[in-house]
C-alpha cells in the first residue's frame, strides 16, 4: 500500500537579489518517514524549512504540507507542523512546565488539555522531575529535549528539526536520537532531520536528500543509495571460511544473481545483484564447507555524501 505524500514541493526557488539559493527543488516525503536533510552550510537547507513553513515565499514554485499551500495557507501548515530550530529560544526565567503551556495557550488549547498536554510531553522527553525548574538553570541537552517537548504540545502531524543535537554531550546525542526515532515510531510522526553529523541521519533516517548550491543532487531511500555508492546498486557480502578452496570458490560462483568472486585467504568478498546470503550458505554446506562468518559490507553515509558531492 502507498504510503501518503506529506511533503511535496514542485520547482521550489527562491532568489536574493541576483544570488539563487534554492534553486527548483522537487521533494516528495512520504507519511513516517525520518528524512535527513543534507548538506553544506549555505546550501539553501534553512531556507527550504522557512519556505515549507510559509516563513518566507518563494521566488516560483510551490510548496505544500498535507496538501496546503505553504504561501497561501500558512496558518493551516503552521497548526500541524512543529519546528525546532538550531538556536532554541525559550523564557529562562519561567518554568518548563509554564513555557510549555505558554506555546499551549498561544496554540488556542483549552485550559484543561493544556494542563494534561505539558504533563505528557515533559514525561515523554524525560523532563517531569524538572518541571517546575527555570529554564535558565537547564543544560543545552535538557533545552533541546524541552524544545522537542515544546512542539508536541501541539501534536502536529510533521516535526522539523534544525540540528537538534548541536552542543549536546556524546551520551545526550544517543538519546536524543533514540527518543526522536521512538516519538515518530509511536505517534506515526513525520520528521524532516537537518543535520551536517551524517553519523546521526544514519542511525535514525530512512531517506535522504542533499543539497548543493541550492540543488537537490541525491534523494531517496538510505539503503538503496547505498548500495548504490558502493557499487551500481549491488550488494556486497563478506565471508570467512574455515579453509577456502578453489571447490568452494567455483560453487559460489555458479550461484544465479553472483556478479564477482574476490578471494583473500580465508576470507571471500562476493557482489551480488540481492542478498543471496541464504543460498550461498546452502551452496558451501552442500560442498563440505565450513562457513565461519557472513556479513553484509555495510556503507558510511560519508560513501554517499562523497560520491554525490564529488558528482555535484
Amino acid at each position: 500500500m502507498a504510503k501518503q505524500l506529506v511533503v511535496q514541493t514542485v520547482n521550489l526557488t527562491k532568489n536574493y537579489d541576483k544570488t539563487t539559493v534554492v534553486d527548483r527543488l522537487n521533494l516528495r516525503i512520504e507519511e513516517g518517514d525520518i528524512f535527513g536533510f543534507l548538506g553544506p552550510n549555505g546550501a539553501g537547507k534553512t531556507t527550504t524549512i522557512l519556505m515549507l513553513l510559509g516563513l518566507t515565499e518563494p521566488t516560483s514554485g510551490t510548496a505544500h504540507i498535507y496538501g496546503y499551500n505553504s504561501t497561501r495557507e500558512p496558518l493551516k501548515v503552521k497548526r500541524i507542523t512543529g519546528y525546532v530550530p538550531e538556536r532554541v529560544g525559550f523564557y529562562d526565567d519561567l518554568t518548563a512546565s509554564y513555557n510549555l503551556a505558554y506555546t499551549a495557550r498561544l496554540n488556542g488549547l483549552p485550559e484543561e488539555l493544556v494542563i494534561k498536554r505539558v504533563g505528557e510531553s515533559l514525561d515523554i522527553v524525560g523532563l517531569s522531575p524538572v518541571a517546575e525548574q527555570r529554564v535558565g538553570e537547564f543544560s543545552r541537552g535538557m533545552k533541546q529535549r524541552l524544545a522537542i517537548a515544546d512542539i508536541l504540545v501541539k501534536t502536529p502531524k510533521v516535526a522539523i528539526l534544525d540540528e537538534p543535537t548541536s552542543g549536546i554531550d556524546p551520551e545526550g546525542i544517543v538519546q536524543m536520537l533514540d527518543m526522536i526515532a521512538e516519538i515518530a515510531k509511536e505517534r506515526n510522526m513525520t520528521i524532516i532531520m537537518c543535520s551536517h553529523q551524517l553519523y546521526q541521519v544514519q542511525r535514525i533516517c530512512n531517506r535522504v536528500g542533499m543539497l548543493v548550491n541550492g540543488k537537490l543532487v541525491i534523494e531517496g531511500l538510505l539503503d538503496q543509495l547505498g548500495r548504490e555508492a558502493l557499487g551500481g546498486g549491488r550488494v556486497r557480502i563478506e565471508i570467512k571460511l574455515a579453509k577456502t578452496t578453489s571447490k568452494l570458490v567455483d560453487c559460489v560462483k555458479r550461484i544465479k544473481g553472483v556478479v564477482s568472486v574476490e578471494r583473500s585467504g580465508d576470507l571471500l568478498l562476493i557482489t551480488c545483484q540481492d542478498d543471496l546470503r541464504a543460498k550461498i550458505a546452502k551452496a558451501i554446506v552442500d560442498a563440505n564447507g565450513l562457513l565461519i562468518e557472513m556479513k553484509i559490507q555495510k556503507y558510511a553515509l560519508e560513501d554517499i555524501y562523497r560520491k554525490y558531492f564529488r558528482e555535484a
